[in-house]
């Protein structure tokens, strides 16, 4: 059986090549009787094409992590497919309506890194409260200044505000309530009595959200019905000066309209991890808000940390394993 790693990130050595003998992890997993095959990768990993689907045909196990699950895909590889796992938490991309359509395991691995996302989005937001990057360059370009880069303000007598309460949402509530004198959340999924629990106050919905909190920060899932949640109108409600960080998915937020709050003031600053396309050098809006000192970025990279990526490696190719193990033997049992 051959497992194809399309894109995955630890594969490359320090030189941006693929080196197929960092899957140490991945080889103590499947052992000797399953063939390892990783990405195509000249700057980028190559994840659609000619080339890319000639390279996965015939594979066993696809694991993904940029890859887009699509019908021209899964006609790619072939009937050889048996399962298609996600390295990571979100499923946007795992497609799994038409893995359920054509009978092929889909999985991801939920719950993996939500400490190290939750401190990242504290590192952001308290990265944006003290002006940190600002008062970074500006020392480093010897301009020592103190109160160079604005004013900060006091957070303990500020309102913290979540956006999506799920595994993520509660760790960052836990870390939030120790800088904030109140957290509140929105999530139509989640009960008031539930946040409650938290220590955390319900917001009915997200204007209400906005028009309570100093500062957001948004860890729900990304679904047809929550692509640009975060959009002109919820900005709107925004309090004067309020932060908005986001490390979920680029396209929860609508970067455009972000772009005009800062402009015109309706927002004190702007974090995030997390653009679409991924690259915010690669969207023309993305890279105006590169340029401003009232906007923290960091490259998807929330949920990184050496025992996260350990820990996601290992689960995925056990999972993977697992589902191969049970289609052999089912093979076996129809012969």
């Amino acid at each position: 059986m051959r497992v194809v790693y399309t894109d995955a990130a630890w594969s490359l050595d320090e030189s941006g090549q693929v080196e197929p003998a960092r899957a140490g992890i991945e080889r103590e997993v499947f052992g000797p009787g399953v063939e390892l095959d990783f990405g195509l990768h000249d700057g980028r990993f190559l994840l659609d094409g000619p080339e890319f689907h000639r390279h996965v045909r015939g594979a066993s196990a696809l694991v993904i992590y940029r890859c887009q699950v699509t019908p021209a895909l899964l006609d790619a590889v072939g009937p050889s497919l048996r399962v298609i796992a996600r390295s990571g938490v979100g499923v946007d991309n795992l497609n799994a309506p038409l893995l359920k359509e054509a009978g092929i395991a889909g999985f991801n691995i939920p719950d993996y890194c939500g400490d190290e996302v939750s401190t990242h989005t504290l590192a952001l937001l308290l990265a944006l409260e003290r002006n940190i990057c600002a008062q970074d360059r500006l020392v480093k370009g010897d301009r020592w200044s103190v109160h160079a880069g604005g004013l900060p303000r006091r957070v303990s007598a500020r309102t913290a505000g979540i956006v999506g309460f799920g595994r993520i949402g509660r760790a960052s509530a836990r870390k939030l309530r120790a800088f904030y004198d109140r957290v509140v959340a929105y999530d139509p999924y989640v009960s008031a009595d539930l946040m409650a629990a938290h220590g955390v106050a319900h917001a009915a919905e997200l204007g209400e959200l906005f028009a309570a909190a100093d500062a957001v920060v948004v860890h729900a899932a990304l679904t047809p019905e929550s692509d640009r949640l975060v959009d002109a109108d919820a900005l709107a409600r925004a309090r004067p000066g309020a932060l908005l960080v986001n490390t979920a998915r680029g396209r929860l937020v609508d970067v455009t309209a972000v772009l005009d709050a800062l402009e015109r003031g309706g927002l004190g600053g702007f974090a995030s991890d997390v653009f679409s396309p991924e690259d915010p050098n690669d969207d023309p809006v993305a890279r105006k808000l590169l340029e401003r000192d009232d906007v923290v970025v960091s490259a998807h990279r929330a949920f990184l940390s050496a025992e996260s990526e350990r820990s996601v490696r290992r689960r995925v190719a056990q999972g993977v394993a697992d589902v191969l193990h049970d289609s052999l033997e089912r093979d076996d049992d129809n012969h």
